[in-house]
């Protein structure tokens, strides 16, 4: 096993780093903020009794914590870059774990939505920040599978959390669901102080290169249109049309002020790299697609094909299951081949496993697709992930992890709303629990008809890419 050292200059650099035990700190930095979607999720009913509520105010729980990581985690990622990883990603964890005991204390609602938008704060710097650390943690010839692996934890904590968030609901109520993060949280941070790399070189200790302004106009341009997406459950009025012209003229702000700014939060020359550009187009993409298996399977299941709740949640774990047994691998496979090959081969079988969900019947029918798009999914985002961190410089890791990580939270929030709007037209009904069976299952080759379309779209980028990469090298 061999050590990694810290750059020079600083008396703690001298101490040897296991790469082994480095990654196993990441990978628990990538585990918990994806225990903390899916675990919340499950928990909503629950909290709808406990605070007597409406469901659509507690749905604020989740939406609260989407929000902060998306609005935030380029932010993040560019004040590590500035400031320090290795310091900013411990005081992370500590902000997740500190919110995850006061969404656990919370004694009314409102507080319990902003201890949560206060650990999706801390869930963005841990996300951003991880991926960033790879590549001072992993020889370069691993970095495939290292991103594989983080691609694992995120399906463990995914998958994990429905059936763990309801066993804790069972015999504990619904405070576990947030206070099993505290030791877990705990654990993460003394392996993160113990195990990860020091700072390269040492990072700027202050802040006069971090850009407030555009970090201010980042932010309320991803949340003027992370609302327009999701305000309305899936309809389309005045308010989602403002706040998207609101978005528009924010983005026009943010882009003025970044190409006049000395040290800016995003630096306008990222988006002239074609492949990266691409890649960042892609994921998110690749990301609505896979959020709409999330949104239609409970109604299909259910409505169309009859399953009672425990079925139901045993067949939308074969997902969860298939991505922790086949990121590792899809990782090692990244190593051994070209990148954008591996994003290629990804796309071509998640566009086979969309068009099996449009046309096959039944659960059988379900099952292939599945079978065919979560492997695709992890091949695709060990390869791409691989593509665009891999060059990063280093002073710009953070940033650039944090924008995959945006691509990739724009995508969800774009897959929940439109996708479920897809899916509520295709249905020809306005309330999907009490749709008709045919007309589900109606919705569902409709949705998973645009899914293929978005996927060969993605497709025709990655060829394009590629081309134009393999022209480039040839002259």
């Amino acid at each position: 096993m061999k050590p990694i050292i810290a750059g020079p200059g600083e008396a703690a650099a001298e101490r040897p780093y296991s790469a082994r035990w480095a990654l196993a700190s990441l990978s628990l930095s990538m585990l918990l903020p994806s225990l903390g979607t899916s675990i919340a999720n499950v928990g909503l009913p629950s909290l709808a009794r406990g605070f007597d509520a409406a469901f659509q105010d507690v749905q604020w729980i989740v939406l609260a914590y989407l929000l902060a990581i998306t609005t935030l985690i380029v932010s993040v990622g560019r004040l590590g870059d500035v400031t320090g990883r290795r310091r900013l990603l411990l005081i992370g964890i500590l902000l997740f774990t500190l919110a995850s005991v006061l969404c656990g204390l919370a004694p009314t609602l409102w507080l319990m939505i902003a201890a949560r938008a206060l650990q999706g704060l801390g869930a963005a710097i841990m996300m951003a920040l991880t991926m960033a650390f790879v590549g001072e943690t992993v020889p370069k010839a691993r970095i495939g599978s290292a991103m594989g692996l983080l691609g694992t934890m995120s399906a463990i904590g995914t998958a994990l959390g429905p059936s763990l968030g309801g066993l804790l609901i069972a015999y504990f109520g619904w405070p576990a669901i947030f206070l099993v993060n505290v030791p877990l949280g705990l654990a993460t941070f003394v392996l993160a102080y113990r195990c990860l790399p020091d700072d390269i070189g040492g990072r700027k200790k202050d802040r006069a290169g971090f850009d407030r302004v555009g970090t201010l106009l980042h932010a309320l341009t991803l949340s003027a249109y992370a609302l327009a997406m999701t305000i309305g459950h899936g309809s389309f009025g005045l308010l989602n049309l403002a706040l998207l012209l609101m978005a528009g003229f924010c983005a026009g702000l943010f882009v003025f002020t970044e190409a006049r700014t000395a040290s800016p939060l995003i630096q306008l020359a990222v988006f002239r790299d074609r492949v990266r550009t691409a890649s960042l187009a892609m994921n998110g993409l690749v990301s609505t697609v896979m959020m709409a298996t999330l949104v239609v399977a409970p109604f299909y299941l259910s409505r169309a094909l009859g399953l009672n709740e425990a079925l139901v949640g045993a067949v939308m774990s074969i997902g969860p299951v298939i991505s922790i047994l086949s990121g590792v691998p899809a990782g090692r496979l990244v190593d051994r081949l070209d990148a954008p090959l591996v994003v290629a081969a990804g796309l071509v079988t998640m566009a086979a496993g969309s068009i099996a969900l449009a046309v096959l019947p039944g659960i059988a029918g379900y099952i292939a697709g599945i079978a065919l798009l979560t492997p695709g999914y992890q091949l695709f985002q060990a390869a791409n992930n691989t593509a665009v961190m891999g060059d990063v410089h280093p002073d710009q890791r953070g940033v650039i992890s944090g924008m995959l990580n945006l691509s990739r939270n724009l995508g969800l929030i774009t897959g929940a709303s439109v996708m479920g709007a897809v899916f509520a037209h295709g249905s020809a009904s306005s309330e999907i629990a009490a749709a008709r069976p045919e007309a589900v299952h109606s919705g569902m080759q409709i949705t998973f008809g645009v899914a293929a379309a978005l996927i060969a779209i993605a497709l025709t980028i990655a060829v394009g890419t590629y081309r134009r990469r393999t022209s480039s090298e040839g002259a």
